[in-house]
């Protein structure tokens, strides 16, 4: 078994020769015979007892030999792809049997593999992080947000409607004397000025009490959905049950001890201002990344093989279906809603695909050209992490996961970090 010789017929596309010597072809045929020769009937022999010479003398010598191609070819054809230095990205095509026989067999194939990469100075990289601060404000905005999700709602007794109450109406719409349909609700809770109506309808309600009964008088926009109201003047008899507010709760320590875990209200803005802080070095951190990505992007050079795009459009859609069944929904549904098709949602993943396909090949390239090693206390480490995540035992783990794409990932992690590292303000 040999890979005789390797040629390049075009970019990233290789023509190899393999070969398998006349042993190895004819245990090949040996073992296609044991596995066929239950089922092979002969003329003078009971089912399954006809030896392989008489097989072969009554169906011809050649009887076996494409069972033995089949046997032969993911061992001899596996073996020739694990030597090449450029990693295959698709399945081998154009087969040609050269030679198949008592002589051995010999195959002629063609296979996509990566493709040839130069990056350029990754060392001084200009890319700034953004430094971190957080403002008072930002920590009392946060702050109002707890305030808002945690207030009441309150009637209030003889109290004018003003823009940001709720309005408990009852209201029914008239066109031309004639009562619509759609045009009627009790017991409706409306926000002044949230613009949940058609416009000119809130500003109508403000300065009315609760008991009021009054019109409102209101034209339809020229575009409204509903084609025989479009443009109509409307009037709508309107009953104003309550106005209610909402009382927002009192910052104070019973506040921090109410919607947190916090005794004082100090400590609560001390939680907000960290929260804010790690949040924002997050983004800082992925912008800087970003940056320093885009640098390398810029600076390499490689004619990506459509294969590789393609292969990554394919984890991508698959890591978005999975999330869509975490969310009890599947991709056929999605799409629907979405009023699109699984080969436009592929053609909008292709730009990030494309970048993925990139970064890494600039990164595998700098893991190669500093010789960038991964220890096996790092991989049992990265694994004990998946193992954790997903509350499984370690062996599990790293009998599912391989470890040399482990080991390939925590290269290019260091590739990167080292990338960063090395970088000017």
């Amino acid at each position: 078994m040999s890979l005789d010789s390797v040629k390049n017929v075009e970019a990233n596309v290789l023509e190899l020769t393999v070969s398998a010597d006349a042993e190895k072809f004819e245990a090949a045929c040996q073992k296609a015979y044991n596995k066929a020769k239950k089922r092979i009937t002969v003329p003078g022999f009971r089912k399954g007892k006809a030896t392989r010479k008489m097989v072969e003398r009554v169906y011809g010598e050649a009887v076996f030999y494409e069972d033995a191609l089949d046997i032969l070819y993911p061992e001899i054809v596996g073996e020739a792809l694990d030597s090449l230095e450029r990693k295959p990205v698709a399945a081998p095509y154009d087969l040609d049997v050269k030679k198949i026989g008592k002589d051995g067999l010999e195959l002629v194939l063609k296979v996509v593999v990566e493709p040839e990469v130069e990056v350029g100075e990754y060392k001084g990289i200009k890319a700034k992080k953004k430094a971190v601060r957080v403002s008072e404000k930002e920590i009392n905005e946060e702050i109002a947000k707890l305030q808002e999700r945690n207030s009441t709602i309150e009637a209030v007794e003889d109290k004018e409607a003003a823009e940001g109450d709720i309005c408990d109406i009852a209201f029914e719409g008239f066109v031309d004397g004639e009562a619509f349909d759609g045009g009627q609700a009790d017991n409706f809770d409306l926000t002044l000025g949230s613009g949940q109506f058609i416009p000119g309808f809130e500003d109508q309600v403000v300065g009315h009490k609760a008991g009021d009964k009054f019109d409102v008088v209101v034209t339809f926009p020229e575009d409204y959905g509903a084609e025989n109201l479009a443009g109509k003047e409307a009037t709508f008899k309107v009953e104003l049950h309550e106005v209610k507010v909402k009382v927002l709760p009192e910052l104070d320590d019973e506040f921090a001890k109410d919607v947190s875990e916090f005794d004082t209200l100090e400590e609560l803005k001390a939680d907000q201002k960290k929260s804010i802080k790690e949040r924002k070095q997050k983004e800082a951190e992925n912008d800087f990344e970003n940056a320093v990505i885009d640098a390398l992007i810029d600076g390499m050079k490689a004619d990506i093989p459509e294969q590789m795009v393609e292969a990554r459009i394919d984890e991508n859609l698959k890591q978005f279906e999975q999330n869509l069944q975490m969310q009890g929904l599947n991709l056929e549904t999605y799409v629907q809603y979405t009023g699109g098709d699984v080969s436009a949602l592929r053609e909008s993943l292709k730009p990030q695909s494309e970048r993925q396909v990139k970064i890494r090949l600039c990164l595998d390239k700098i893991v190669e050209l500093e010789s960038i090693e991964v220890s096996e206390e790092e991989i049992d480490a990265e694994m004990q992490k998946y193992a954790d995540a997903y509350k499984l035992e370690l062996d599990v783990v790293k009998a599912a996961i391989p470890v040399d794409d482990v080991k390939a990932d925590l290269a290019a992690e260091k590739a990167m970090q080292l990338v960063k590292d090395n970088c000017k303000a």
